[in-house]
């Protein structure tokens, strides 16, 4: 770790043996050399993949990239709306735990749906207006927003996983959506309709929100058609870099902080960057990770704890946040709960080896199962521990997000 520190240094002009650099704030590494953290509150746009983005966004980057490195946020995937045997009211984290989550998780799919009409009769139309009011709930709130993105595949336009897609349309959809692919210009449709939402969704303040935008997410499986079975990583690369000059540039979008986060399959560096589309495409560096969790011991949560220290360190040699973007471990009514699962084994994974990761994420509750507990579940207190551990942060103690204070 040493050496790649100081190689990164190096070339950055940043490192320095002396204490009276005005370059940025001074950390030492492990074996003793003194390392500049070169962000600041000047610099932040530089290492941003859309120097142009909105004051709120920059704080948004600046204060993740702070916040890593002592705490991180704890979310829930459609947090206001997905609950455990359909309780609904509050979301079940707040149920659990008297407050709600840091970070709310949500879905362009419905929204970006070929059967969203945009008429007040349409249900995918209706959950569009139940979606972008949560995020600015939770804007309103001092939360931190993120949207994924199962986007349906686009031929038939029916579903994302391709176990219900032919073997002409899993071989073809990614490319198709290329520059010059048959169906381009359907994908720049839909990404007008994200841009139309992102460029209209103000919190009460009349600001814009801040969004992560999480795209072609757990690329390195196959399960979805922009699976690595599915296209290049040039192929890859090339739609991601489009997808985002075309928001930031012909669109005009400018409150969005681009993750990059594939699925657990990668333990080295040149294999998790194997198809990263470059720095300037890209903010925060994540990793979903159900697998290492779904038989969980002490060897799987120091297999994940690796993998998040291999990211985390990523994401610091180019001055990224670095993200648990995924997670969890589903119940159900005929399931016992994992003794400790989030107060131990989750806990560890996200702080052992001094990783550093501004947020995990956890899926989505349901009607048949949870993977976050409300109250009166036999797991409920193991949560509960989990969220008054020392790096966890809920909504009720999230720092203000979207300014940046000296």
């Amino acid at each position: 770790m040493k050496k790649i520190v100081m190689l990164f240094g190096l070339l950055s002009g940043v490192y320095s043996c002396s204490s009276d650099s005005d370059s940025g704030k001074k950390t030492t590494d492990d074996d003793g050399p003194v390392i500049t953290d070169i962000l600041t509150p000047e610099n932040v746009r530089s290492y941003m993949a859309d120097a142009n983005a909105t004051n709120e966004t920059v704080a948004l980057f600046y204060n993740l990239y702070q916040l890593q490195k002592t705490k991180f946020l704890v979310g829930q995937q459609d947090a206001f709306n997905g609950f455990y045997n359909n309780a609904s009211g509050d979301s079940d984290i707040k149920k659990a735990t008297g407050n709600d989550p840091a970070l709310l998780g949500s879905d362009f799919m419905f929204i970006t749906d070929d059967k969203n009409t945009g008429e007040p009769t349409n249900w995918f139309y209706q959950q569009e207006l139940l979606i972008t009011a949560d995020a600015k709930e939770a804007y309103d709130k001092g939360m931190v927003n993120t949207f994924c993105w199962h986007f349906r595949e686009p031929y038939e336009g029916e579903s994302f996983y391709t176990a219900d897609m032919t073997e002409q349309q899993k071989q073809n959809a990614f490319i198709s959506l290329l520059p010059g692919g048959e169906n381009h210009n359907y994908y720049k449709e839909k990404l007008d309709k994200i841009a139309g939402i992102l460029n209209n969704l103000k919190g009460s303040d009349g600001k814009l929100i801040p969004v992560i935008f999480r795209p072609f997410h757990e690329f390195d499986g196959n399960w979805f058609w922009w699976g690595s079975n599915y296209c290049t990583p040039a192929q890859y690369k090339e739609l991601w870099q489009f997808t985002v000059n075309y928001l930031k540039d012909t669109r005009q979008v400018h409150n969005v902080l681009y993750a990059f986060s594939p699925d657990n399959s990668y333990t080295q560096e040149s294999q998790y960057l194997s198809r990263y589309p470059g720095d300037d495409y890209v903010d925060v560096l994540g990793m979903d990770n159900y697998g290492d969790f779904s038989q969980p011991s002490v060897s799987g949560t120091a297999t994940a704890n690796s993998k998040l220290k291999m990211v985390a360190s990523i994401a610091k040699q180019k001055v990224k946040i670095a993200a648990m973007t995924e997670t969890g471990l589903q119940v159900n009514a005929t399931e016992a709960p994992v003794n400790g699962f989030f107060s131990n084994h989750m806990y560890n994974a996200l702080s052992n080896n001094s990783v550093e990761v501004a947020y995990v994420m956890f899926w989505a509750n349901s009607q048949a199962a949870y993977y976050v507990p409300p109250a009166g579940q036999p797991n409920t207190q193991d949560f509960i521990d989990f969220t008054k551990k020392p790096k966890a942060v809920l909504q009720n103690n999230i720092p203000y997000m979207y300014t940046i204070t000296p």
